[in-house]
């Protein structure tokens, strides 16, 4: 597999996680978005974290069919929120544009932060 970055990967990773705030800003809606350029081959794109106790099955993203991977989450706001996403079930990485990476001793590896 070619391990160099296509133009297209090394601009996806100046893009932010998008994020809407409700109106009485008391929830903040995040856009786990993961294009299809970085998701490759994938079948399949979950999402875990401290939001979901770290929970492999409850948050699926939908596979567009465009090749790109979706899903909206609601979170509190002025929080941060480690994730990973796992890729075809077996696969765990992190996100290409998380607001930063936090070491987990747990896990001997960085998760994905995003701030909201």
């Amino acid at each position: 597999m070619n391990k160099q970055k296509t133009k297209a990967q090394k601009d996806l990773e100046d893009q932010r996680i998008e994020r809407e705030y409700s109106k009485d800003m008391k929830s903040c809606l995040i856009k786990f978005h993961v294009p299809k350029e970085i998701a490759l081959d994938a079948n399949s794109i979950a999402v875990a974290g401290t939001f979901n106790e770290w929970n492999q099955d409850s948050h699926q993203l939908e596979k567009l069919k465009n090749g790109d991977f979706r899903l909206d989450v609601v979170l509190e706001p002025d929080k941060e929120y480690e994730f990973r996403y796992i890729v075809d079930g077996t696969r765990w990485v992190n996100a290409h544009n998380a607001d930063r990476y936090y070491w987990s001793d747990y896990s001997n590896c960085d998760n994905s932060v995003i701030e909201t």
